[in-house]
Formats: structure tokens, sequence, C-alpha cells
């Protein structure tokens, strides 16, 4: 792992009364062994353009809020080179994550052995810093998972923003307009069933974040087994199946070999990049099979190339709205 190194200084933030809040600030310069590309890296743990835990700034620098074990924290990463980023971090958990960054930013993503399909190679040489991000947090990555089960993507994004608006607690320090921090597990299983319908969120996806926030200890172990036993402590949850825990080992394991079975689109997306024509799940298996374990690190290399799409067939579904049920 690269070396972290760390230097807290403090500013004044906001005038209150007659006082003045002071943030403390932790300031990291991860240097990494090889290239890293910083927003590509940690681009799958937003969720939509207008996530309240997930920014990119006009400056090129990420900003993004968790919720750890210590407490919460603002995280700004401004890259400072092909392999070098600095992190400032705000919070109680600032240390914890500040200890943790080699981890998020891919420093354990191991690629030796891949070698790319001829589809996707010059993607893989523009994105040569991209990394398997690890964020070590299951339900952050498991609640949004669930909004995004069965419904547009469009939809489940302003689930997860008007949640995390109403329930979500303020982002420590000096952040942009309207960061959160995502509630923690007792909040998440408090949510009574008319703000699950005020943000539009059927009841049986409601009732599956409830149950994954009432387990959420045992969930949160999953971060330290095998990718295989850690996926079957997720599908133990009624209403987690194989997609989800795809969706969570990507972004809470950094998986490079979880690939999201039963996607709406990716089966056909994947088919037409590699083989020109849709296919189905067992299809794109058996295209992917090549590079296991390596599958879902072609995927994002497929995503990120964005020409290979399959031909649209038939008209957009129309938005379901569950506020109006």
């Amino acid at each position: 792992m690269a070396p972290v190194r760390g230097a807290r200084t403090r500013r004044p933030l906001t005038i209150v009364g007659r006082g003045v809040i002071h943030w403390s600030v932790l300031t990291v310069r991860h240097t990494s062994p090889r290239r890293l590309d910083v927003a590509l890296t940690l681009g799958p743990l937003g969720h939509g353009p207008a996530d309240p835990t997930f920014h990119r700034a006009a400056d090129g620098s990420v900003w993004r809020t968790s919720l750890l074990r210590t407490g919460p924290v603002t995280q700004r990463f401004v890259p400072a080179g092909p392999n070098e980023v600095v992190v400032h971090l705000w919070g109680d958990g600032a240390r914890e994550a500040a200890e943790a960054l080699p981890v998020l930013l891919g420093e354990d993503d191991d690629s030796t052995g891949f070698v790319p399909p001829p589809q996707v190679r010059d993607a893989c040489r523009r994105a040569a810093g991209l990394r398997m991000s690890a964020s070590g947090r299951v339900l952050e990555a498991l609640v949004p998972a669930v909004l995004e089960q069965r419904v547009q993507t469009v939809t489940a994004h302003r689930a997860w923003r008007w949640l995390l608006t109403r329930h979500g607690t303020p982002a420590p320090g000096p952040i942009p307009d309207g960061m959160r921090v995502v509630p923690d597990a007792r909040t998440w299983a408090r949510i009574p069933v008319w703000e699950w319908h005020r943000a539009g969120v059927d009841p049986g996806r409601a009732r599956t974040v409830v149950r994954c926030a009432q387990v959420a200890p045992r969930l949160e172990e999953a971060c330290a087994m095998a990718p295989a036993e850690a996926r079957t402590r997720l599908e133990k949850v009624p209403g987690v199946g194989v997609w989800t825990s795809a969706e969570v080992a990507q972004r809470a394991f950094g998986d490079p070999d979880a690939v999201s079975v039963g996607d709406f689109h990716l089966a056909a997306a994947v088919g037409w990049a590699l083989a020109g024509e849709r296919t189905d799940d067992d299809g794109m298996l058996r295209l992917l099979a090549p590079y296991a374990p390596h599958r879902q690190r072609v995927v994002r290399l497929l995503m990120i190339d964005g020409r290979h799409r399959a031909p649209r067939r038939g008209p957009r579904l129309p938005l379901a709205d569950y506020r109006a049920f």
C-alpha cells in the first residue's frame, strides 16, 4: 500500500450568533505506485447527478460523504498528478477514513493477467488509471441498490435524493450546497411507511431496506469474507438477490468479477459489444467467461467506452410514480 501522510489544520467556517464554528481538516497526500484516475475509480459510488453524498466539482475535484464507525466524514479528492491525489477530510470519521484511503482508491485492486477483449482495448488504454474501489460500507451500497431494483434508474435516483435530504444529516466541513451524510441503520429501519411512499418507493423495496437495516452489523461483516461467502450472506436477506448483491460487491468489496446478472439493459449491451448481437444473461456470462476473474472490469470498460450500445426496441417504458398509488 502507498504511504499516507496527514497534517491537521483549523479554519473558520460559519459565524453563528457571536461565535465562530471551526472545522478541523485532516489533509492527506496519497501517492500510488501506478496511475490513478480518481473520478473513474470513485464514480460508481455516486448515484445520479444530484446525489447528496457525491459531487464532481468544476475544478476536477471529487467530493464524497460517508458514515463510518467513528462518525461522519466528508472527503474532497483533488488530483495532483497522474498517480497522486490530495484528500481533505472533515468530521469525526476523518482519521478512520484516512486510514482506509488506499483501499478506497483501489490499491488492493490487482489486474495482473487481465487481457481486455479487442473491443475495449482502446478504452483500457484511455482508462489506465481506473481501479475497482472498495468502500467497505455495505449498507451505504445496499440501500441505493435496493432502490434501483425493477425501476428506471432516474426514479431510483430521485428516491435516494429525497430520502437523504429528508433523513440524512448535514455533512461536516465547508461542503458544496446540499451534501448530506447517509442515515444510520436505526434511522433507515424507522422510516415510516408514508415517508417511503412520498419518496416514490413501493412497499416491497421499502421492506427490503428495513430488513437490511435491522441486520446491518451482520451485513457489514461481509467485507472481511471471501467474495462468494459475502454475497451469500447478503442474499439471505429476503428481497436481496443476485443482482443486488453484485451491485454491493462491486462498490463495497471492490470485486472485479461481480457481474450484475438480471440487469434490464446490461446483457443486451454486452452481447452487442462483444458479439454484435443482443443476448440474455446466459449469453452474457458465456461471452464474459474467458475474462474471469475480471468480468466486471470488462463491463466497466464497456460502459466507459460508450460506443457499444444495443439499438433500442420499442418505445421507452413510462416512469412509474408510486406516490400516485
